[in-house]
């Protein structure tokens, strides 16, 4: 199974990108998990949907190739960030290459709720007409205080954290084979 990983931070040390990293490297017997660069995403840009720049055009494929994608998300202002708003802007524009894709999402911040608030409105994003995303159900992974449950080499070592983290993959996997028959 092919899976793209978006993660809603930019930042080199992001602990987002971390646990998307752990992920990747944990579960790679159950799934491929390729980690997409938002960094280099223009501004969405009305203007240019119709033609976009090559690093969209490379995004939106990756993405319309993907079984699901796994949202990673931290928390800004109580909401998801500006960058991960951008890319999803497009992705919801012109081949809509959302449309029914599978989705799952964790995110991880330092405060105790993890990313409960983004997660929340980033869930009610999914839904909009032009993603209409299926959701992993009643999955939901907030990683709060993670700076205490990641290491230095970025691996995550809090163990009920990981142990809740395979039930999660263990379900992820089972609910793609039922939206695969």
């Amino acid at each position: 199974m092919k899976v793209v990983a978006i993660v809603g931070s930019i930042r080199k040390d992001s602990y987002n990108l971390k646990l998307a990293q752990f992920i990747q490297k944990r579960y790679q017997e159950q799934f491929d998990l390729e980690i997409l660069n938002i960094r280099e995403l223009p501004f969405y840009d009305q203007d240019i949907e119709m033609d976009p720049p090559a690093a969209v055009k490379d995004f939106k494929n990756k993405v319309a190739g993907a079984d699901a994608v796994l949202w990673v998300t931290p928390e800004y202002n109580a909401t998801v960030p500006g960058v991960l708003v951008n890319a999803i802007d497009w992705l919801s524009r012109v081949e809509k290459v959302m449309n029914g894709k599978p989705s799952w999402i964790v995110g991880a911040s330092m405060g105790n709720l993890g990313t409960v608030k983004a997660q929340l409105h980033l869930r009610e994003i999914l839904f909009a007409m032009g993603l209409s995303s299926p959701l992993l159900p009643g999955n939901e992974v907030y990683v709060g205080a993670v700076h205490e449950k990641i290491n230095e080499a970025g691996e995550l070592t809090h163990e009920p954290t990981v142990q809740f983290l395979d039930t999660v993959v263990d379900n992820f996997i089972n609910w793609m084979k039922q939206q695969n028959r």
